[in-house]
């Protein structure tokens, strides 16, 4: 197929101009990912606005229709939803192979699920379309992996306190308002959220399903399963919006099979690439959203037993990243780069005759 060379390869984002589109574009540059033509798709609202990429030029964003998607070899796509279930199949059956942000794909069973230090194995079986998964569940993924791995997982409790940049630029800017409302007296506006953001907690992010559990909430329980190849994983989460512009602080409880100490799994957690440990509470070192924000790296500190766990197997700690950059378009960016270490941009039909079995190989 013309373009799967890495010395000919055509790269779009889908939702270019919204604020993972552009971080996107950022980290494609940052990481000097080889392609030879970037393209710029939104919808009508933003088609003809004129970016300039260094390294690229002026691009105009081009309106994302099915047949725009004829000659390029990847798309990153960060549009909702609608967009993507609309147009993914339509890039995948034109052969790009497309990474998607939404939440359309992700718990289909036919498409994998990646994130790209924990199951990059899983492209191995993708046709034509890879899911990135939620920001939240996102950074959980590999310490977690680190413990799977060697001590098992029987159970996991999770509360997320996440930044409001995850609902994007409009709950940015809403909460700069709230802030200058207070700071002068004034009534301060909610438009976005249900409640004022500014000097609060919001216990709700998306809408509540029939059990009482949040939308955001049950992305952690499904998508932990299906990362991590547990699908009988015993996970309960609760997600608070808080009034953070970048990057999601998480508290989790884990309960393993085996016995496991503290300092084993500070040393397991800091063999993962990209987690980093900050643990030194004595000398008030742990992660903070301020500092992982603008990092690829997953941070955890806070790391002690916990003791309503008998028998050594219960650990709880602290997890931050950036969530518009590992939680978002840095992870896609790294799908693309596995798959093109690995010669898999493509659908899997091109790649090998293997029988498929529910999207897997059989």
């Amino acid at each position: 197929m013309p373009g799967t060379s890495p010395d000919t390869l055509i790269v779009a984002v889908v939702g270019a101009t919204g604020a993972v589109g552009r971080t996107m574009t950022r980290v494609l540059l940052e990481k000097q990912f080889p392609m030879t033509q970037l393209r710029l798709l939104a919808s009508a609202r933003s088609a003809g606005q004129v970016i300039t990429v260094p390294g690229f030029g002026d691009i105009t964003v081009e309106l994302a229709t099915p047949e725009i998607f004829e000659g390029i070899d990847i798309a990153l796509f960060s549009a909702g939803g609608d967009t993507s279930k609309a147009l993914a199949p339509e890039a995948a059956a034109r052969g790009c192979t497309v990474i998607d942000n939404s939440s359309a794909w992700r718990m289909d069973p036919a498409i994998p699920l990646v994130v790209s230090q924990v199951n990059p194995e899983d492209l191995d079986w993708h046709e034509g379309i890879i899911a990135n998964p939620n920001c939240s569940t996102m950074q959980l993924m590999p310490p977690l992996m680190a413990l799977r791995d060697a001590v098992g997982i029987e159970r996991m409790i999770v509360d997320t306190y996440q930044a409001v940049s995850g609902t994007g630029h409009k709950a940015i800017v809403e909460l700069e308002e709230q802030i200058k409302a207070h700071a002068e007296g004034r009534e301060k506006v909610a438009k976005v959220y249900p409640y004022n953001i500014g000097f609060n907690a919001l216990p709700q992010i998306d809408v509540f399903l029939d059990n009482g559990y949040t939308k955001e909430e049950w992305k952690v329980v499904t998508e932990s399963r299906k990362i991590l190849h547990l699908p009988d994983l015993r996970v309960s989460c609760t997600a608070v919006r808080v009034p953070v512009f970048m990057s999601h602080s998480e508290a989790v409880h884990v309960e393993t099979r085996d016995a496991v100490t503290p300092d084993q799994a500070r040393a397991l957690f800091a063999a993962v690439p990209g987690v980093v440990v900050q643990d030194d509470p004595a000398n008030k070192i742990y992660p903070l959203a301020e500092h992982a924000a603008g990092s690829d790296l997953v941070f955890v500190g806070r790391v002690r037993q916990d003791p309503s766990i008998p028998d050594n197997k219960g650990l709880a700690f602290w997890v931050v990243s950036d969530n518009l950059r590992k939680g978002a378009a840095s992870n896609a960016v790294e799908i693309a780069e596995a798959l093109v270490a690995r010669g898999w941009v493509r659908k899997a039909s091109e790649r090998h005759a293997a029988p498929v079995l529910g999207g897997r190989p059989a």
